[in-house]
């Protein structure tokens, strides 16, 4: 396994993080926890949640499977790097009541103290903010998240579908406080959709974030939709459907299946071992809802791209450019 350093941080992560967004809702418990051992015994250390996962009035769910696999014991817990987010509204759905959803500091408080019960343990390594909260100020998270620091409840903070300027405020605000501030950003970031390189890669790496890909396949685009098709007669579902009901989308992603088959390369593993060349990024979310699909992503991490193959998917798939110099006049 392959590790790195989260942000500016001394601690050590997998290149790969494990993405628990289908345990519950897709994948039964013993599953996930099948799932959960196969990735630490092949040394897979990231381990990504959130409170609303398992959702509607499942909520909470996702937390849930984890802490009764934390609670088998045999270090796993000791083990693993353990990140979940705040931000969503825990309520069942279709009721709503004041400060219990956003970054206030009073949910804030709630959220932990709820996550930590569900995870069966009494710290998370990585809290993260789902969404930016335009109502509330830095200054009150950040007292909100120094007082859960001092109680020893969260380790390190990170952000969440952040742009870029929020990545420099947020900093900008704990340094004024003397705190240590984001420590990582998670953002939509794959070959077919490359803006994150515009402004939050930049600021990300300019603070010292590490940058957490999710949707490495771009929903299944890059997944090898079009040789599915052919080989097993099933078609694209959900967002790889519709954008490949649009026949730009659709040639590019012929186009890129094309290349891999000229390499002799498995689409999948290609979109996660490209981010991996991406600078500043720590490691893509996987989400696999078997066994086997945590295998196609490991192979992954084995992957060396060839400079024909890198400039093959940069005319595939060209990014916006490099930031500032891009976007010059």
């Amino acid at each position: 396994m392959k590790y790195t350093q989260l942000g500016r941080t001394g601690l050590k992560v997998s290149r790969l993080v494990l993405g628990t967004m289908n345990f519950g809702p897709q994948t039964d418990e013993p599953t996930s926890h099948a799932i959960l051992d196969a990735a630490l015994d092949a040394g897979l250390n990231f381990v990504d949640t959130a409170n609303v996962y398992g959702w509607g009035e499942n909520k909470g769910r996702t937390e849930e499977i984890l802490g009764s696999w934390f609670a088998q014991g045999g270090g796993r817990r000791e083990k693993t790097v353990l990140a979940t987010k705040v931000y969503g509204s825990m309520s069942p759905d279709g009721e709503t009541w004041p400060n219990h959803d956003r970054l206030s500091a009073v949910n804030i408080r709630r959220a932990v103290d709820a996550s930590l019960k569900r995870l069966r343990t009494d710290h998370i390594d990585l809290y993260q903010f789902h969404h930016v909260d335009r109502r509330t100020p830095f200054e009150e998270i950040w007292q909100a998240v120094d007082v859960l620091v001092q109680q020893g409840k969260i380790l390190y903070a990170g952000s969440s579908n952040f742009p870029g300027y929020k990545i420099a405020q947020a900093n900008e605000t704990a340094a004024r406080r003397g705190m240590l501030g984001l420590v990582s950003e998670q953002c939509l970031y794959n070959l077919a959709e490359r803006r994150a390189e515009m402004e939050v890669v930049p600021a990300a790496r300019e603070y010292g974030l590490g940058v957490i890909p999710w949707s490495p396949l771009h929903g299944g685009l890059l997944g090898g939709v079009l040789r599915k098709e052919v080989e097993g007669g099933r078609r694209a579902s959900g967002r790889s459907a519709d954008a490949l009901a649009v026949s730009s989308v659709r040639a590019q992603v012929q186009a890129y299946e094309d290349l891999l088959d000229k390499h002799g390369l498995a689409p999948g593993e290609v979109a996660l071992a490209w981010l991996l060349t991406r600078p500043g990024v720590t490691g893509p979310i996987v989400g696999p809802r078997t066994p086997e699909q945590l295998d196609s992503a490991l192979r992954a991490l084995e992957l060396e791209l060839d400079e024909e193959v890198l400039t093959g998917l940069d005319e595939i798939f060209p990014g916006p450019g490099p930031s500032p110099e891009a976007f010059a006049w």
